[in-house]
């Protein structure tokens, strides 16, 4: 089938008309949404009523999924390759471990030694208005930087942390921050990789990058600063407005997002993502 498509925006994405994923799909239309994928970056399927089970499939078309054990807490207990995003309390009471995350700039897995190829975030609820979510083309980004910069940070790793989301009191945020260490040092990846697919050079860092492998915060902090500005310049820019059964998948390789706090948080909002796992990146820092 001739799959139909429009453009989100001048920077990056692409929507994808009348395909319903919990049909059965053929490798050539498959292929066909692919380059689509590799071409925009991000691609939004709306009106995707489908079971998890389908979602999960569905992405395993991308990849190998990864089951989220450097985030134990936040997935479902039923559906490990299922991330949950979401503000809805707990069983018992305490709040959703999930409710802060993504409020930085950033791209999945960064801070592992396996980061994401794509990410598939398929929304349930959400609050009346707001609860957007921001990306941005690293590799727009890294072509519009001047021949000097591209040479100064052509061989520069940022230091990619986990752990950085709210923690509601000093010994669960201490508590945490152990846990989380633990499960995910601190992890040195180039500042700019080249796309394994498309061969295209992209910036890769954003704000759990503290500082650059051996410099300080605050030698570093200037030029991490300057480039994650100029990476999320509106230019750059695709802000997504969900709705209900929307499931947007993203090419971490070459895009960051950022979950947007512009909600009323009383009201719910609902996600679950899966992630495709991609090709081993970066090293541990010890020191």
């Amino acid at each position: 089938m001739a799959i139909k498509m429009r453009r989100l925006s001048n920077a990056l994405g692409a929507e994808i008309r009348d395909v319903d994923i919990s049909k059965p799909m053929s490798e050539s239309t498959f292929g066909s949404i692919h380059r689509i994928f590799l071409d925009h970056g991000i691609l939004l399927l709306r009106n995707q009523n489908v079971t998890r089970e389908q979602h999960i499939e569905f992405s395993r078309r991308f990849g190998e999924l990864d089951k989220h054990d450097a985030l134990p807490r936040d997935r479902h207990p039923d559906y490990p390759e299922l991330l949950l995003v979401t503000n809805r309390p707990n069983p018992d009471g305490t709040p959703s471990e999930s409710r802060y995350t993504g409020r930085l700039w950033h791209t999945d897995l960064s801070y592992t030694t396996h980061p994401a190829l794509g990410s598939l975030l398929r929304c349930f609820n959400l609050p009346e208005v707001g609860g957007d979510t921001l990306f941005a083309n690293m590799a727009m980004a890294y072509d519009a930087l001047s021949a000097g910069m591209k040479k100064l940070i052509a061989d520069l790793h940022g230091i990619h942390l986990s752990g950085t989301r709210q923690i509601n009191n000093q010994e669960a945020g201490t508590a945490r921050q152990a846990e989380v260490m633990r499960l995910n040092p601190p992890i040195a990846q180039p500042v700019v990789r080249a796309h394994p697919e498309t061969g295209r050079k992209a910036l890769y860092l954003g704000e759990k990058v503290k500082r650059f492998d051996g410099m300080t915060e605050d030698e570093s902090r200037p030029l991490i600063d300057y480039l994650n500005k100029h990476a999320t310049r509106p230019e750059f820019v695709y802000r997504h407005q969900w709705r209900e059964n929307d499931i947007i998948v993203w090419d971490n390789r070459c895009t960051m997002h950022q979950a947007l706090a512009d909600f009323d948080e009383t009201q719910l909002r609902h996600l679950e993502r899966t992630t495709v796992m991609g090709t081993p990146s970066g090293y541990v820092v010890t020191a």
